[in-house]
């Protein structure tokens, strides 16, 4: 499996060769509650780290979800055009929202890695 790094804004990203794969964490899906509606970007569109990379919409609140690296959208999850609970489902898994080339994997390093996010977490309660 991938290794995941995660963001203070509850983002994660796995990487698997050049690509990553970006969802939210199950922290920010329990505080956003039921999922609604996603906003995919386009294919082909560049961010850069903390651009808005998907749009996420809950009974409760609508927030961004941000760019935790810098890249090309290369897929996006369509399932959850249909199907916004995905999320909810497995926000850590089939709920992903898209995938990017990266453009700069040094970008990584400054990512938490899962013990320092659930330290993060720890010191959020």
């Amino acid at each position: 499996m991938a290794d995941t790094k995660y963001t203070k804004d509850h983002e994660w990203v796995r990487v698997d060769g050049d690509t990553a794969t970006v969802g939210i964490t199950d922290y920010a899906q329990e505080q956003l509650g039921d999922v609604v509606y996603v906003e995919l970007p386009d294919i082909g569109k560049s961010v850069g780290v903390g651009d808005e990379a998907a749009v996420v919409e809950s009974v409760k609140a609508a927030s961004e979800v941000y760019a935790p690296i810098s890249g090309e959208v290369v897929e996006v999850n369509e399932a959850l055009a249909d199907a916004p609970n995905g999320v909810n489902e497995d926000a850590a898994g089939a709920g992903w929202f898209v995938k990017l080339k990266l453009s700069d994997a040094s970008e990584l390093e400054k990512l938490m890695s899962e013990d320092e996010y659930k330290t993060y977490l720890a010191e959020l309660d």
